[in-house]
């Protein structure tokens, strides 16, 4: 299935797809659309049983995908033509769904901020690191990062963005630097703007600086 299929929403992420092989490019943006996907669910949620449901729903359609033909729902039929036929299996994409089961379960502490990096963030990067042959032992602490400055600017509570932000700072501290392997750069690029975002407290999307500090990772690998 062509990724022309399954479209994103955010340009970044679009952005990265062309850093993938040709052969990944319909998997990662299947993966990238299901982490979308679950935050729309979560966005347009009023009543948290309704979308702890609607959540559950996906949940048990990402696990039948490791024994069952995918449903007649297009973004489960591109996740099983091109990220299961990739070394993704539908187990692994449902554990992203309790990161954001994590923001409507209960209140939003410093546990719940915490389980949103690490089974949002840390999950899809493991899952994308499989589709991607990318064996970095970086790469799942990097998602956690990504998904916590994510966070940071996207809820709607300012404790919440901040606390996000701040855990995401620390935890760069915990991530080498140096050189990242050409199979990693796509998920490299991602966390690399999130840490830049995370120090700084800013987001522009689509400005220079941001394109050109992607460029230099495809330059240079850092």
């Amino acid at each position: 299935m062509s990724e022309a299929l399954v479209q994103l929403a955010d340009p970044e992420r679009a952005l990265v797809i062309a850093y993938a092989p040709p052969s990944r490019r319909a998997g990662l943006t299947a993966l990238f659309a299901l982490d979308e996907r679950f935050g729309q669910v979560v966005a347009s949620t009023s009543e948290p049983l309704i979308g702890q449901m609607r959540l559950a729903w996906w949940r048990e359609a990402l696990e039948k995908l490791d024994r069952d033909p995918a449903p007649a729902e297009p973004l489960l039929s591109a996740l099983a033509d091109d990220a299961l036929q990739n070394g993704v299996t539908g187990k692994a994409l449902a554990d992203i769904e309790d990161g954001w089961a994590a923001l409507i379960d209960g209140e939003m502490d410093d546990d719940a901020i915490a389980r949103h990096g690490r089974q949002r963030g840390g999950k899809l990067f493991s899952a994308a690191s499989a589709l991607l042959g990318a064996t970095d032992p970086r790469l799942t602490t990097a998602g956690e990062v990504w998904a916590l400055a994510d966070l940071g600017f996207r809820h709607s509570d300012a404790g919440v963005r901040d606390a996000a932000l701040l855990r995401a700072r620390l935890m760069v501290d915990a991530i080498p630097a140096g050189r990242w392997p050409a199979a990693a750069h796509p998920l490299a690029a991602l966390y690399l703007l999130a840490r830049r975002d995370a120090r700084t407290g800013q987001r522009m999307q689509g400005s220079p600086g941001r394109l050109l500090r992607v460029l230099a990772l495809r330059l240079f690998g850092r």
